[in-house]
C-alpha cells in the first residue's frame, strides 16, 4: 500500500526544494559551482596568457650612432701617428730609387746622345707642371671629401685637420710624411724608367715625379721657423725655388680659398688672381650640387690652434 500511495501521489515542487535544501546537498551544489567558475577563469587565464606569448612584439628601432675619426685634440711630439714604421721607409725607399733610375737614364741618354737642351727644357717643364699639380690636388682634398672617402679618406682627413695644427705637420717623422706620395709615384713611373730610353721623357718624369713627392716636405719646411731650417732650404725659399714660409703662411688665413701650391708656389698668384679654383666650384656646385668646404663660414676646424709648451719636444 505504501508503494501504490508513492506513485499515485507525486511529489510537490514544494517537497522537491525542501529535498534539495538538505544540509549535505546544498553544500555539494555550492562547492561544484564554485569549481566550475574557478576551472573557467584559470583556464581563460591561460589562454590569455599563450596568446600574449605568442603574440608578436614590435621594438622601437634603434638610433644610429655615427663617432667621428676626427682628432679633437693635436697629437703629441712622441704620437705614433707621427712616426715612420719600416713600411713607411720601404716605400719612400722605392719611391726616391724610382726617381733617381729616370733621372739616371736621363743623364745617360742624354750623355750618349749628345742632346741637352730637351731633356733640361723637358726637366724644368716638369718642375712648373708639378707645382701647379700639387696646387689641384691641395685644393680637392682641402674642399671635398672626408674620412670616410675611398682610398684618399686618410689624406683628406689629413690635410683638413692639418688647417688646425699646421704645426704638426713639422713634428712627422721624414719617411711618415712622404710615404703616401713615394707610392703614388712607385707604381706609374718605375715602369716607365725602365722601359723608356728617351731621355726628354725621362726628364720630365723624374723631376716631376719627384716634385710630387717630395712636395709634402716642401710643405713642411714652409711651416718651419728660420732658425731649425737648413740654411740651403731657406737659401731656395728665399729665391722661390721653394714654396717660401710667408706664401704658404697666407693659406692658413681667412679666408683658407688661395695659395694652394706648395712645390714652389709659382702659380699661386696667377691661379688665385684669375680666380680658376673658384670656377671650378662653382662648375662642380651646378653640375654636381656639391658644396666646397670653402664657401662655408670657417668655423673651429679651420681656426688654427697655437702650439703650446707640453706640445714641443725637448731640444
Amino acid at each position: 500500500m505504501s508503494t501504490l500511495a508513492q506513485h499515485k501521489y507525486t511529489l510537490t515542487h514544494y517537497h522537491r526544494t525542501t529535498t534539495r535544501r538538505s544540509p549535505l546537498r546544498h553544500t555539494w551544489v555550492c562547492c561544484s559551482s564554485t569549481t566550475t567558475t574557478a576551472t573557467a577563469t584559470a583556464a581563460k587565464l591561460k589562454s590569455d596568457a599563450k596568446q600574449l606569448v605568442i603574440e608578436p612584439q614590435l621594438e622601437s628601432p634603434k638610433a644610429v650612432v655615427i663617432t667621428s675619426t676626427t682628432m679633437t685634440d693635436p697629437p703629441l711630439s712622441n704620437d705614433p701617428s707621427l712616426q715612420s714604421t719600416w713600411l713607411h721607409r720601404a716605400w719612400v725607399a722605392a719611391g726616391c730609387a724610382t726617381v733617381l733610375v729616370s733621372l739616371t737614364k736621363c743623364i745617360s741618354q742624354s750623355a750618349t746622345l749628345h742632346v741637352w737642351f730637351e731633356p733640361i727644357l723637358a726637366s724644368w717643364v716638369g718642375y712648373i707642371l708639378a707645382d701647379l699639380g700639387s696646387g689641384v690636388y691641395h685644393w680637392a682634398i682641402d674642399n671635398y671629401g672626408d674620412g670616410l672617402t675611398p682610398l684618399l679618406g686618410s689624406q683628406i682627413e689629413a690635410f683638413q685637420g692639418h688647417h688646425k695644427w699646421p704645426w704638426t705637420i713639422t713634428r712627422r717623422q721624414f719617411a711618415n710624411n712622404l710615404h703616401a706620395l713615394a707610392r703614388a709615384v712607385t707604381f706609374p713611373v718605375l715602369p716607365i724608367g725602365l722601359v723608356c730610353n728617351d731621355p726628354t721623357l725621362l726628364g720630365f718624369v723624374g723631376v716631376f715625379s719627384g716634385c710630387i713627392m717630395f712636395s709634402q716636405q716642401f710643405h713642411a719646411w714652409a711651416h718651419g721657423t728660420k732658425s731649425r731650417l737648413p740654411p740651403i732650404v731657406v737659401a731656395l725659399q728665399d729665391a722661390g725655388v721653394l714654396v717660401s714660409r710667408s706664401q704658404h703662411g697666407a693659406h692658413h688665413r681667412p679666408p683658407y680659398n688661395d695659395n694652394y701650391c706648395i712645390v714652389s708656389g709659382a702659380w699661386n698668384e696667377l691661379l688665385d688672381e684669375h680666380k680658376v679654383f673658384e670656377v671650378l666650384e662653382m662648375i662642380l656646385y651646378f653640375k654636381l650640387g656639391v658644396r666646397p668646404r670653402s664657401w662655408s663660414e670657417p668655423n673651429s676646424e679651420w681656426m688654427e690652434e697655437k702650439e703650446v709648451s707640453s706640445q714641443i719636444p725637448a731640444q
